[in-house]
C-alpha cells in the first residue's frame, strides 16, 4: 500500500486536554495578553475544541471510506467526476487556513464507489496539517490504490492564508496543484477531457 493510505501515527505521548489548554494559555501570555482576563478565560477550551474539528482527519481512515464499491455499472466506461468540492485545511508551516476547492475524477475499470465517498476522502486529508502538494498526491493515490481504476485526476485550487495575512501579504493569489495517474497521465485526450470538465 502507498503512504497515502496509511493512517499517520499519533504522537505516542499525546498530551492531555488539560495540557493542551495550558499550552494555549502560554501562547496567549506570550502575545502580551492576560489569559486570566474575562474575555480569554474560556479561550483555551474553545481553541482545543476547534482543533478537534480542524484536525479530525487524523481520526479517519480513507481506506475504510473507499472500501464499499459497486461492480454493477451497466457498462459505464466514462469519467466519473466531482467538481468544486469545497474544503478547509491548515498549512503545516504556520497552522494558517488553506481554503479552496478540489476537483476529483476517475475512470472506472470494473468498480465504482459512491460519489459522496470522493468528497469524504478530500475532507479526511484536508482535516490534517497539510501542504497543498502533499494533499493532492494523497487524495489521488488513495483513490487509485483503493479502486484500481484506469486512472485518477485531482486538481486543487486554494488560497493560503499564510501568504495573504502574513509574510508577503498578497491577496487574491491562488495555488493550483494537480496529480494524474493512469490514463489521465498517459493519454493527453483523456487529460484534456477532464480539464475541460473542470471549466
Amino acid at each position: 500500500m502507498q503512504d497515502a493510505l496509511k493512517k499517520p501515527e499519533l504522537v505516542v505521548d499525546r498530551p492531555s486536554r488539560d495540557e493542551a489548554e495550558e499550552a494555549v494559555r502560554t501562547l496567549l501570555a506570550w502575545t502580551g495578553d492576560d489569559p486570566t482576563r474575562e474575555g480569554l478565560l474560556d479561550t483555551p477550551a474553545r481553541v482545543v475544541r476547534a482543533y478537534e474539528e480542524y484536525f479530525a482527519g487524523y481520526q479517519n481512515d480513507p481506506v475504510k471510506v473507499l472500501q464499499r464499491t459497486f461492480e454493477e455499472t451497466d457498462g459505464y466506461d466514462e469519467i466519473v467526476m466531482l467538481r468544486d468540492i469545497p474544503f478547509e485545511s491548515h498549512c503545516e508551516h504556520h497552522i494558517a487556513p488553506i481554503i479552496g476547492t478540489a476537483h476529483v475524477a476517475y475512470l472506472p475499470d470494473s468498480r465504482v464507489v459512491g460519489i459522496s465517498k470522493l468528497a469524504r476522502v478530500v475532507e479526511i486529508f484536508a482535516k490534517r496539517l497539510q501542504t497543498q502538494e502533499i494533499m493532492t498526491v494523497q487524495v489521488a493515490d488513495a483513490i487509485q490504490e483503493a479502486l484500481q481504476p484506469q486512472g485518477v485526476a485531482v486538481v486543487i485550487d486554494a488560497v493560503h492564508q499564510c501568504m495573504t495575512t502574513r509574510g508577503i501579504q498578497k491577496q487574491g493569489v491562488a495555488t493550483v496543484t494537480s496529480r494524474m495517474t493512469g490514463v489521465f497521465r498517459s493519454q493527453p485526450e483523456t487529460r484534456r477531457e477532464f480539464l475541460a470538465m473542470i471549466k
